[in-house]
């Protein structure tokens, strides 16, 4: 698949997401207005998509080269066009609702920020998954809160073969290690990138990297501070390999990324009639 291909693929399927999107989103709302019993009973029908398996390599290595309390309750989303968004297409797409919620979120929150970045929830999905399968990583589950039920922690930024060499830039605040850096959360943040691209994103008054809100928008920050136009190959490429500067990385999240949107899109296609 070509570089070229592959973008026109997730930028074309992008315009036809948010346009079925809010075409789905004006039903659902009129649906939970007038049936709130069909809307509740269309929900729970759905079967969630199983879990990704764990990744079979050290903990934050690919999150090597770049930049909790665990029970909080958070329920704003259950009844939430966004809510029955994120399950009828994680379920296609094959990623945690809880995980998709973050991704829309924080590419919703980036478009009315910074409109010109036009970064698509895929690509912040690709990255992810290849940190961390969306917080999963190791046999984790990924929390109503957000959080992985066990914090992740890379391996040691320490030099040596295929790692960089970062000493400690937080006094082992953040990754609890006082020699060396580590990169931290389900996106992978080193200390000294999250001292700069920290972000609330669930707004709770924390900025989190351990919490896939945060981490999610602090990612898109990241992205769209490197890259500028992300629906061009050169700003996608430019703001990927930003986030960890290997092409192996970059073919990783771009076949996922691919993927992501492909899949959501055509069930979308297939179950709205389009």
């Amino acid at each position: 698949m070509s570089w070229a291909h592959a973008l026109g693929q997730i930028s074309a399927r992008a315009v036809v997401i948010r346009d079925r999107l809010r075409r789905l989103t004006s039903l659902l709302v009129v649906l939970a207005m007038v049936a709130t019993p069909v809307v509740a009973g269309f929900v729970s029908n759905l079967r969630l998509a199983p879990s990704q398996p764990s990744l079979s390599l050290d903990e934050g290595r690919r999150g090597s080269g770049h930049g909790g309390d665990h029970g909080r309750s958070d329920d704003r989303l259950d009844a939430s066009p966004l809510r029955m968004w994120a399950v009828y297409a994680g379920q296609r797409a094959g990623i945690p609702v809880r995980a998709l919620e973050a991704y829309a979120t924080a590419e919703a929150r980036i478009a009315a920020e910074d409109p010109g970045c036009r970064l698509h929830w895929s690509t912040l999905a690709g990255i992810g998954f290849v940190e961390s399968h969306h917080g999963q990583i190791g046999g984790r589950a990924l929390g109503a809160d957000g959080r992985p039920s066990v914090p992740i922690f890379g391996v040691a930024l320490n030099g040596g073969p295929d790692i960089r060499a970062i000493q400690d830039t937080d006094d082992g605040r953040l990754d609890g290690d006082r020699n060396w850096d580590r990169a931290v959360g389900p996106m992978q943040f080193i200390p000294d990138t999250w001292a700069t691209a920290a972000a609330d994103g669930d707004g709770d008054g924390d900025e989190n990297p351990h919490d896939l809100d945060d981490a999610a928008l602090a990612a898109a920050h990241y992205l769209c501070g490197k890259g500028g136009d992300l629906s061009t190959e050169a700003g996608w490429r430019r703001a990927v390999l930003s986030y960890n500067q290997s092409t192996a990385y970059l073919r990783d999240v771009r076949d996922r990324a691919s993927l992501y949107s492909r899949a959501s899109a055509v069930g979308l296609a297939a179950d709205s009639g389009g």
